[in-house]
């Protein structure tokens, strides 16, 4: 009988009196002070819910003979104690009677479906006495009947009771969510429990004057109109940053059109130097300097576009504001430390955590696409193998990516140890979507993740290492196996040729054997005339020209008479270049005229090419060759006439 019914029908004071006593025999627990106890409390309340109502001293002093009394009422329908009550008591007899009560089956079905969901014993157990037993107790509702805002009325009472005793109340808000999780998986409540930072801008940028506040926050609800949830917390964590310097620097201060570079944007600038991160304790990188600039110009600008009245009367920053960023090369894990962390991983006690991570480093995903991978992510295509979906991510754009028979297993066991259950709400559409990282009833996080990689990293002595230099050592993995810059475009999700040009840079074979080459004949320079040595093989043309017409390579460049010559740069100009035509013994006939020709074509074009570079030496070479060659082509035609 749902409890609701169990109150209306019960009003007889003998009835709970009765009843109290078959259940202290079945139990074995009679005895004469819990008999009367018992009577007491329903001679002075006959109607057991009015002791709801009494001061909670005088309900938390009941004595120990009248406190079992008081929990069977609760648990058999006669009483509503208040959550005020419900949170003060441990209820340590809870289990022991609770399977006899008319909330025991809830209450066993709640656990079952916690344990479907991958709750160890111990949470299932501390979870289930902390919010759903005081849930059924003091709303009177049956499971099914259970609502979002019976939850919210809890966490209220939590709030209330903090505020006035001081207590913090973490575990009930571990409870709550993990019921909210619970319900919703049984079909009880229509949504998960929010996961992430508050929308309620108001709470976050609190402390800031108040009508710059007001400002910020219409503006971040302007931009959930077109950005993520991610992207506008955000912003708003940068805003607050801005503000809260603003209202500490100048409490006058009233409005964003009163701004004045002088005295409130430059000292905001010069104090990101020895800002310190709330998570690291350290002063904030360049690069999250750089990201607080960038979003407040950017607010500046856009409320200034959109003709606001309280916007800035000028422009107060400038391209020169935002810090210049280094430009590292990527970071890959050499081939031990990839090796290292490969076997921890695959031997870790958090399996789904390691499978993400083991998954990461064989497509390459980043640590956003890899978690909003879906079930059914590997596509079949006939005699073209196994490929992943890779859903829209940091550059909204989705793509296909091979995968190899190794990967496909590993995707199978992680399907085989995910937590099923009811799809999950979409962070892009809102729609339900089945993920393919599901644990305890949601998706897995990203801090998740990253705490497995924390931990994986320090037992294989390999120091900190990032999600996303997973994806490095992928992408290096491939350079150094000559894939070529389309295809690891495709495979990396990017969109321009620059972006993966920098795996590019880490292993150039092409400057490398340039540069053996060039040190060789470094090291003979001193040497009359420089010969290869012995057994040096002389560099592929292919390989210096990248397939191109050898007069465009970016190469010190010869033409002469029976072929040409290509230097490296650092090598300097060869003193022997054209040293025949030079000489004052060079004779020439109208024999050889085509040939002068074509000579003198390819040294124009060389010319050019020294210009364009800015090689102004080289390019005078070039053209004191062309005269040259322009004297000996009229000597030979003036001989033929």
């Amino acid at each position: 009988m749902p409890l609701a019914h169990v109150f209306a029908a019960k009003s007889d004071a003998d009835e709970p009196y009765h009843a109290y006593l078959a259940e202290l025999a079945r139990t074995g627990r009679g005895s004469s002070p819990y008999y009367s106890s018992a009577r007491t409390f329903l001679q002075r309340w006959p109607d057991p819910q009015s002791w709801a109502d009494e001061p909670l001293e005088l309900r938390l002093a009941a004595n120990s003979s009248t406190r079992p009394f008081i929990t069977f009422l609760m648990l058999h329908g006669w009483l509503r104690p208040g959550y005020d009550y419900l949170l003060e008591r441990k209820l340590a007899s809870l289990w022991r009677e609770i399977d006899a009560s008319p909330i025991g089956p809830d209450l066993a079905r709640f656990l079952a479906a916690a344990q479907q969901l991958g709750f160890t014993q111990r949470v299932r157990s501390a979870t289930g006495s902390q919010a759903p037993a005081r849930l059924l107790i003091q709303t009177g509702h049956c499971l099914d009947e259970l609502t979002a805002a019976d939850l919210e009325d809890f966490a209220d009472a939590c709030r209330m009771r903090q505020q006035r005793t001081g207590k913090g109340w973490h575990h009930y808000k571990a409870a709550l969510a993990n019921t909210h999780l619970v319900l919703f998986h049984l079909g009880i409540l229509a949504a998960p429990p929010r996961r992430g930072g508050p929308w309620d801008f108001a709470v976050r940028l609190d402390g800031i004057t108040p009508a710059i506040a007001e400002a910020m926050i219409d503006y971040l609800n302007a931009k959930r109109a077109t950005c993520t949830r991610h992207t506008v917390s955000s912003l708003a964590t940068r805003l607050t940053g801005f503000g809260r310097f603003l209202t500490d620097l100048d409490p006058t201060l009233t409005r964003l059109s009163y701004l004045d570079r002088r005295r409130h944007i430059e000292p905001w600038l010069a104090s990101l130097v020895d800002t310190v991160s709330t998570k690291t304790d350290t002063v904030i990188t360049i690069a999250d300097r750089a990201r607080r600039v960038v979003a407040v110009n950017t607010f500046l600008n856009e409320i200034t576009e959109w003709g606001w009245d309280d916007a800035p009367q000028r422009k107060l920053m400038f391209r020169s504001d935002i810090p210049r960023l280094p430009r590292p090369l990527p970071r890959y894990l050499p081939v031990d430390a990839d090796r290292k962390l490969t076997a921890v991983l695959r031997c870790s006690d958090h399996e789904l955590a390691a499978a993400a991570l083991l998954l990461a480093r064989a497509t390459g995903l980043r640590i956003g696409e890899l978690l909003d991978l879906e079930l059914d992510c590997v596509h079949g295509i006939d005699s073209e193998g196994a490929w992943l979906k890779v859903p829209l991510g940091k550059l909204d754009t989705e793509r296909m990516i091979p995968l190899d028979d190794e990967t496909v297993e590993l995707i199978d066991r992680i399907i085989e140890i995910r937590c099923t259950g009811r799809p999950l709400p979409h962070p892009r559409t809102g729609k339900p979507a089945q993920f393919l990282f599901t644990s305890h009833g949601h998706r897995l996080s990203q801090s998740a993740v990253r705490a497995e990689l924390d931990r994986a990293a320090t037992a294989a002595g390999i120091g900190h290492v990032t999600p996303h230099q997973l994806r490095h050592t992928y992408a290096t993995a491939l350079v150094n196996a000559g894939v070529s810059l389309q295809s690891l475009m495709a495979l990396l999700g990017h969109v321009s040729a620059q972006m993966s040009l920098r795996y590019g840079k880490l292993f150039d074979a092409t400057v490398r054997t340039e540069y053996e080459r060039a040190l060789t004949l470094a090291k003979d320079h001193l040497a009359a005339l420089p010969t290869t040595p012995a057994g040096t093989k002389a560099l592929p043309l292919a390989d210096i020209t990248g397939g191109r017409d050898w007069t465009e390579a970016p190469a010190l460049k010869s033409r002469l008479a029976g072929g040409f010559c290509l230097r490296a740069p650092a090598q300097g100009a060869c003193p022997y270049a054209n040293i025949c035509e030079h000489c004052p013994n060079f004779r020439t006939d109208a024999t050889y005229l085509p040939i002068l020709a074509a000579q003198r074509a390819d040294a124009a074009k060389l010319a050019q090419d020294a210009e364009h570079r800015g090689w102004i030496s080289e390019a005078e070479r070039h053209h004191e060759l062309l005269a040259r060659l322009d004297a000996a082509i009229a000597d030979a035609q003036q001989s033929a006439g």
